[in-house]
């Protein structure tokens, strides 16, 4: 029997206090067609543990592990070797069922390593401050847009074309609620970003630009040129990393201009786990702006003997304060995950990472040499780091499809990402790192190369 604890008299009671006619009025933000108007069909209503447990192994049978199949997708999610003693560690009692640390008599181990994971991030994105992470690289990059407009007081935001276009999207969704005004492009099918058009975009109303670093197709930005431009015209300069590997090779956002830095921690520490949980990023440059940042920050402290110890020391989130003080209503940060980072970031250490992110790159330019030597193939950049974009000639989609039948996991398509575009279709962006063999190169040439014949 279900339990029910309100009443139909209960339910009306709060409608009312609310302004709101029915419970369907609460859903009107849902397209109707993604409403359910009854149970979903072909489920039972009813099932044992045991029949529910084996239906759900048969339906796992038919998933495909990164492992298990020649890999090359990337796109804002990487595959990555996660050493065995990450698991180890963050399952571990004492974190693994650690809740928010309200309490820091009682939550010390907790705070340090967040404490810790805001140094690491700091220092990865060349910045002075950083949060104790939020909850995926996709809305840290919204939270960042809306802390530029209050911090400029401005409410046009400029979005290049070569920006994530479910990150754009996610800008797109949450402005509806702030009515900011969203520039954004497509990205231009070339060798080098289009940063004299995204420079040209920005105006004296521009609250910020938002630029992806290395970019959707792989192309590594100027951003020293466009923080310029942005900056002559008041405006904030964020830039979004999906691959934070890559900052082991290039200079980090922050060394360039960028006034807010956001990305995805996923590849350190978090395996891909067929889409989440991942781990959101976000640091400013300038410490004045820290009491706008979203989410909360640790902090060092000493106790009344003198002892160190580590604290909340800013919770501007609306769980903590007045909820229209607040800078953000996320009410909690990927805790877990950002330990998973932490503790993988100081197995690897500096050298570490910039050896790890050269065998990347390594394998990469392997990689776009030898698919870039097939006929009809092109391959589109002029520089990368593990990511690059190559046009076959060919709608992507359907050739990423008849590869997968050979366990080849191609790419992710243009198409995939921008189905509305018929322009960009011919495009396959292909990821590569320290987990791809060159035996796992090998077959993905043959496949293509067989595929496009």
């Amino acid at each position: 029997m279900r339990y029910l604890p309100l009443t139909d008299a209960d339910r009306s009671a709060m409608l009312a206090k609310i302004g709101a006619p029915n419970i369907d009025a609460l859903f009107v933000d849902v397209p109707e067609e993604a409403r359910l108007s009854g149970p979903i069909e072909g489920l039972p209503l009813h099932a044992s543990e045991m029949a529910v447990e084996k239906h759900m192994r048969q339906l796992s049978k038919k998933n495909l592990a990164a492992a298990d199949a020649a890999f090359f997708l990337g796109a804002g999610a990487y595959r990555h070797h996660v050493p065995a003693s990450v698991d180890h560690i963050i399952q571990r009692g004492e974190f693994l069922t650690a809740y928010t640390p309200y309490q820091p008599e009682i939550a010390q181990g907790t705070l340090q390593m967040l404490f810790e994971f805001q140094s690491q991030v700091a220092r990865l994105y060349g910045c002075a401050v950083a949060n104790a992470s939020m909850y995926d690289g996709s809305t840290a990059c919204w939270e960042a847009v809306a802390m530029a407009a209050r911090v400029t007081k401005k409410k046009r935001v400029v979005l290049s074309g070569a920006l994530h276009p479910h990150y754009a999207e996610v800008v797109r969704t949450m402005a509806k609620f702030t009515e900011d005004e969203i520039a954004g492009a497509l990205p231009a099918l070339q060798s080098t970003p289009d940063n004299a058009g995204l420079i040209a975009r920005i105006d004296d109303q521009t609250s910020c630009v938002v630029v992806q670093y290395p970019d959707i197709l792989g192309r590594i930005p100027d951003l020293g040129e466009i923080a310029e431009a942005a900056h002559a015209k008041g405006a904030l300069l964020i830039a979004v990393n999906t691959e934070p590997v890559a900052l082991g090779a290039i200079k980090s956002p922050g060394e360039l201009g960028a006034d807010i830095v956001v990305g995805e921690g996923q590849s350190i520490g978090v395996g891909l786990q067929f889409g989440g949980p991942y781990l959101g990023l976000f640091a400013v440059r300038d410490p004045k702006h820290v009491r706008q940042m979203p989410g909360r920050l640790c902090g060092e402290t000493v106790d009344a003997e003198g002892r160190r110890g580590f604290v909340l020391t800013l919770s501007t989130r609306e769980q903590h304060i007045r909820r229209e003080k607040a800078t953000s209503n996320i009410c909690t940060n990927s805790g877990l995950c950002a330990l998973a980072f932490s503790v993988h970031m100081t197995l690897l250490g500096e050298q570490g990472l910039r050896q790890l992110a050269a065998e990347n790159h390594r394998l990469a330019c392997l990689a776009a040499d030898r698919l870039s030597a097939i006929p009809g193939v092109e391959l589109l950049n002029e520089s990368f780091f593990n990511e690059f974009t190559i046009m076959i000639g060919r709608d992507a989609r359907e050739v990423v499809k008849k590869l997968t039948e050979q366990n080849v996991l191609a790419g992710v398509s243009l198409g995939r990402l921008y189905p509305a575009h018929d322009a960009l279709h011919e495009g396959l962006v292909v990821a590569v790192t320290e987990t791809t063999s060159e035996d796992d190169i090998d077959t993905l040439v043959a496949a293509l190369k067989g595929e496009l014949a």
